[in-house]
């Protein structure tokens, strides 16, 4: 899919005559409606392509995948991923970024409003994909506003569109719960809302509200790495599932 030309059609069409994969691609003649000049065309971005993923280069990979389809390449990358959530004074045109939270597979990093919050865009560039739940509509338009030399150039998987791309809709704690993953009994209720009010209680002078706010993020970045593993086997087994269908035929 990030080849040019070659959209959901063309792939399922790859599909059918047993090509799902590079390897195979590499291996097999021009499929029907494919030319043998254009093929080897697409073989030779292929092996591109192979050499690319070999130095890692994710931007490549950002840049010629439509934003849809960037989960394919969380496994590849998943070694570098950033699990992202940020908290804010609300959701309106003057509201601020309070907290980014970043999982990075093992450890929690929190970027906090009027502490090291300025920190964040050098951090984030050694990341190769993000990892958000809803981010592409709320997340990165805030740090862009935020921050307006970030690039945010980084595969971006937004675990929300993926599910939906299965027909599943909901919340990521309504996720959490169909997957079994638990939270601290005190911060199992909280939601977006809450972590403003916890926000403006803490500037208010209480410092167990930032507590509870810290720990609410920190779930957040945490079981979203879970959540991402679900919906990248939910959309990966969907595509073999087609392909065996369309060969079948």
């Amino acid at each position: 899919m990030h080849l040019p030309g070659v959209g959901p059609q063309t792939e399922r069409r790859f599909w059918a005559t047993g090509i799902g994969d590079w390897d195979s691609a590499l291996s097999s003649r021009p499929p029907s409606g494919i030319s043998p000049r254009r093929w080897d065309e697409l073989r030779d971005l292929i092996e591109e392509s192979y050499r690319r993923l070999q130095r890692r280069h994710y931007r490549y990979f950002a840049e010629r995948l439509t934003p849809g389809y960037h989960w394919r390449a969380w496994p590849e990358f998943s070694d570098a991923a950033a699990y992202l959530d940020i908290e804010t004074t609300g959701a309106g045109p003057g509201a601020q970024v309070t907290l980014v939270g970043i999982y990075d597979g093992v450890r929690v990093h929190q970027f906090l409003a009027g502490e090291n919050l300025e920190d964040l865009p050098e951090f984030l560039e050694r990341f190769a994909v993000l990892v958000t739940f809803n981010g592409s509509a709320f997340d990165l338009p805030f740090l862009k506003r935020r921050f307006r030399r970030l690039q945010l150039d980084q595969l971006h998987f937004d675990v929300r569109f993926g599910l939906q791309r299965l027909g599943i809709h909901g919340g990521l704690k309504k996720f959490e719960a169909r997957l079994g993953v638990a939270r601290e009994e005190d911060i199992a209720g909280l939601s977006g809302e809450d972590a403003v009010r916890l926000w403006w209680e803490y500037q208010a002078g209480d410092e167990r509200a930032l507590d509870l706010l810290l720990r609410y993020n920190a779930a957040d970045v945490v079981n979203l790495e879970t959540l991402a593993d679900y919906a990248y086997r939910r959309l990966w087994r969907e595509c073999q599932e087609r392909a065996g269908s369309l060969r079948r035929r």
